[in-house]
């Protein structure tokens, strides 16, 4: 039993939200808020990607 894609789906928009917000939070000048949204979204998503693959990992694992 598995998450449904469509709650998978939620995480792009909350993931560029929040690093729009967290971007525009360190500067004031448009293009220094996009390039750190994109470094922060890179970074937000490779770190759940690496989540996910112990809990898949783990699953097999465990059973």
């Amino acid at each position: 039993m598995g998450i449904s894609v469509e709650y998978l789906l939620w995480l792009f928009p909350v993931l560029i939200a929040s690093s729009m917000v967290m971007a525009a939070t360190r500067h004031e000048r448009v293009p220094l808020i996009l390039s750190q949204a994109i470094k922060t979204g890179a970074w937000t998503l490779s770190f759940l990607l690496a989540i996910a693959m112990v809990l898949w990992v783990a699953m097999f694992w465990i059973g």
